[in-house]
């Protein structure tokens, strides 16, 4: 009889503190939503892509701004790619994200490649990119932005200046965003890249569609998730999986980790990504503790 009281009690215990904790992981759900949520104007919490990111957060408030340092490696047929950015995004007025970014590509023979058939390195481009938040939602947890990047394209190091810009990339885009409840969280990045080659007068167009699916943590900044980055180029299809995850480490820094699958593409193999993000902050931003 005493077993059975013990092994009673053990068991209503046991259901309480679990009841407990999915409670407080409710309210704290709750709680981070308000925070972000509820100053004006108004915001939705989205969880932001690590590979193909945004400008700037959707419904972006004036003040927000952003650091970014990204690592990434590709291993190819012939060659090892290294990659390294620089990038800076804020926000100036409500809901207008820009951002200015240095991208940086370097390369490694494997396999006895002759040296030939490797590409330079070189600062690939100088970015710049607006991006407006046209429609927030918070009833709906639904956000929408249109924006534009040009890139800038440099020669190799070798070649550097002679000249100093080799062509333009012009890229309009479009983002959709939605969240499902306090913790899933799906957005569609897609748009047209047209390259347009300056010596030869070459004109080159792809569409890229990066879907995206991620579940944040409850109370947290953290998440895990996939993109699905998606290119269409005169006919031909490659898409890679990049699963990745995000985690805080202090109160303005996060880590973002990501992999890279390819599922259709001739020449690249597996890869990496790293994303260091470090956001100031502004006197009146609101920031998890």
């Amino acid at each position: 009889m005493n077993f059975k009281l013990m092994l009673t009690s053990v068991l209503v215990l046991t259901l309480s503190l679990h009841s407990s904790a999915q409670t407080d992981n409710a309210v704290q759900d709750s709680l981070y939503l308000e925070e972000v949520e509820a100053e004006l104007p108004a915001k939705v919490l989205h969880a932001e892509p690590l590979y193909i990111d945004l400008i700037r957060d959707l419904g972006a408030r004036k003040g927000e701004r952003e650091w970014n340092l990204g690592f990434g490696l590709t291993d190819n047929q012939d060659f090892d790619t290294y990659e390294a950015l620089i990038e800076y995004e804020w926000a100036p007025i409500n809901r207008l994200g820009l951002e200015v970014e240095l991208p940086f590509t370097f390369y490694s023979p494997v396999n006895g490649t002759d040296d030939e058939a490797v590409p330079s390195n070189r600062l690939e481009s100088i970015k710049v990119a607006t991006q407006w938040s046209f429609f927030v939602n918070d009833r709906m947890a639904t956000s929408m932005a249109i924006g534009y990047i040009n890139e800038f394209e440099l020669g190799s190091f070798a070649d550097f200046g002679k000249p100093l810009i080799t062509g333009n990339v012009y890229n309009p885009f479009l983002v959709v965003a939605k969240r499902w409840g306090s913790n899933w969280h799906t957005l569609v990045y897609t748009g047209p890249q047209v390259q347009q080659h300056y010596r030869t007068n070459d004109w080159h167009t792809t569409y890229d569609i990066n879907s995206n699916l991620h579940y944040m943590v409850p109370g947290t900044r953290n998440f895990i998730g996939i993109e699905f980055n998606k290119t269409l180029d005169h006919g031909d299809f490659d898409m890679t999986l990049r699963p990745q995850m995000r985690l805080g480490i202090a109160d303005n820094l996060m880590v973002g980790i990501v992999a890279g699958i390819p599922v259709s593409r001739e020449n690249e193999r597996f890869s990496s990504f790293v994303r260091l993000i470090w956001e100031p902050g502004a006197p009146d931003t609101p920031r998890k503790k």
